[in-house]
């Protein structure tokens, strides 16, 4: 049975999503400081970490970016704040999607659903899918690494997944449009700028020059593409 994390400090919110959950088939475990929800992320598997921005003590900000550090699941901020900034923020610290409040707890469940499939059918794929090599860049999609000449790098699931998009579709050029429906889908409550987010995050990652990328191209007016 998939297991979620809820950090949230607000009681009452976080028992409504727990309550939910667990009548959809999951099972849910509470954190209410960021402290905790770090501590709990981190000894325990999750399948889905779901967490508030606001939290007292260390902040949903921060505290994405430490479980990222260490984890590659799907983490979806939950935040009342429907500031660009805000999002992008969240998405420079490892964050996958964002659910604003108040939120339809149905939809909540339905997100949750949605990004757990999507996590597992790219991580449980045909053992007879090999690496992909372009250059000096390596994309293991069994183990989910990443190696630059021969150097690993650390990706977010979302980039990880945006890459070998791109990766399994060599010299083809895609909308920001089409990214986002292909890696996100279109039950996601972010915007095309999550998808560049996300390409500025991996150029800094894979790139030896990000304003000069080597690997993801930049098609004014069109999109992006990997040359291989």
């Amino acid at each position: 049975m998939p297991t979620i994390l809820i950090i949230e400090d607000e009681q009452s919110i976080a028992e409504l999503m727990r309550d939910y959950l667990e009548v959809n088939g999951f099972e849910s475990d509470i954190a209410v400081t960021g402290d905790e929800g770090l501590r709990k992320a981190l000894e325990n598997r999750y399948d889905l970490i779901l967490l508030d921005l606001m939290l007292p003590g260390m902040d949903g900000l921060e505290l994405c970016k430490a479980i990222r550090a260490e984890l590659d699941i799907p983490i979806l901020m939950v935040t009342a704040r429907k500031e660009d900034i805000d999002k992008i923020r969240g998405f420079d610290r490892g964050a996958d999607d964002y659910i604003e409040k108040p939120f339809n707890p149905n939809e909540l469940v339905a997100r949750v659903k949605a990004h757990i499939s999507r996590f597992h059918r790219l991580v449980n794929r045909d053992a007879g899918d090999g690496p992909y090599q372009i250059k000096g860049l390596e994309i293991d999609r069994l183990s989910r690494r990443v190696t630059v000449n021969g150097n690993e790098k650390m990706l977010t699931a979302k980039e990880f997944d945006l890459l070998l998009f791109l990766a399994t579709n060599p010299n083809q050029v895609f909308s920001k449009e089409h990214l986002f429906e292909r890696i996100w889908g279109f039950d996601s409550l972010g915007d095309l700028t999550t998808v560049t987010v996300h390409i500025r995050k991996l150029r800094e990652k894979i790139e030896e020059s990000p304003s000069d990328p080597e690997f993801i191209e930049t098609i004014w007016g069109v999109g992006y593409r990997l040359r291989k």
